[in-house]
């Protein structure tokens, strides 16, 4: 059965206006996704991941479309109407040392956002609860007066987690929050966010470019390319059946851990990338894809259903 839907994207766009026209970062994005569950969304450097996480959450102020959260139509929200929301819709970005005050210790840090939002007013609260969420993303008390700069990586990054958590969120973007650390750590970092997803029903958009990563943590994977979703499907159909020329390519080039057996034959992609700027009217793959035909250049492919929740945009499918 169906859960409450509590993201709904329609036709999402965000163009910036470049000295050589205008930049389609991101272009007619849609989907939806169910309170409790997490979409990836992954795709090479530059191809609008991150863009569409910030649209989103309206730190970008989105070209077109609509982006309906809990109901609520918030695409033309201004920012006062957005202050309310910031407690609902939260974002874990990519370095966790840039997005954190160096001024700061981890105390200040975590409180923040509590003392902002007004969320408890004395300071013995805003103490208890602050120490309460550095215990949940597993920080000990200890660091509570240490900067950001004493820490690890992954302790950075659990700072972000918990300023995240501190006005108790129903979505969380995060914008690859473990791409800038080690395999290990990275490993701690998603179990802790598996972790409180089951505990608090944490609602994710988990932005990557790593397929291994996105298999273990999404129930849903849409695959971005030049500002497009190409293909999206659940997490163990795209990786049992991947239809997309670029999906395959993406698939075919995590490492396997394979010795003495036949290695796969790996799907490389050729050729350079189409400028975003200005796009014609045809597959933005095209120049890349050995599958490419003459149909190709007769406009640019939009999504549609192959199967049961399997979306593509191939004019060869």
């Amino acid at each position: 059965m169906a859960g409450k839907t509590i993201l709904e994207v329609q036709n999402l766009t965000k163009f910036f206006n470049t000295p050589g026209g205008q930049l389609h970062a991101v272009d007619g994005v849609s989907f939806t996704i169910e309170e409790g569950k997490t979409l990836g969304i992954v795709g090479e450097s530059g191809c609008g991941k991150s863009t569409t996480g910030r649209t989103i959450l309206k730190l970008l102020e989105p070209t077109g479309g609509k982006i309906l959260f809990d109901g609520q139509d918030i695409t033309g929200y201004s920012r006062k109407q957005m202050r309310p929301l910031r407690q609902e819709m939260q974002m874990v970005f990519q370095d966790p040392f840039s997005s954190l005050d160096p001024r700061q210790t981890v105390m200040q840090l975590i409180s923040e956002p509590i003392i902002e939002h007004k969320l408890l007013r004395s300071k013995k609260d805003i103490e208890e609860r602050t120490l309460e969420l550095m215990r949940t993303v597993g920080l000990a008390d200890r660091y509570m007066n240490v900067y950001p700069h004493e820490l690890d990586g992954g302790r950075r990054q659990r700072i972000g987690i918990a300023r995240a958590l501190a006005v108790n969120p129903k979505l969380i973007v995060c914008d690859e929050p473990v791409s800038a650390l080690d395999v290990s750590i990275q490993a701690q970092i998603l179990n802790l966010l598996k972790k409180l997803q089951a505990d608090l029903g944490l609602t994710y958009i988990f932005i990557t470019h790593d397929l291994s990563v996105v298999k273990y943590f999404s129930d849903d994977i849409a695959v971005m390319y030049l500002g497009q979703m190409v293909e999206k499907a659940p997490s163990d159909i795209l990786f049992k059946n991947p239809i997309h020329p670029y999906t395959k390519a993406l698939l075919s080039a995590i490492p396997l851990p394979i010795v003495g057996g036949e290695k796969p034959v790996r799907q490389l992609i050729r050729g350079e990338i189409t400028s975003p700027v200005n796009l014609p009217d045809e597959c933005r793959f095209m120049k890349r894809c050995d599958c490419a035909e003459e149909r190709c250049k007769n406009g640019n492919p939009q999504l549609r259903e192959i199967e049961p929740n399997h979306f593509v945009a191939c004019s060869c499918v």
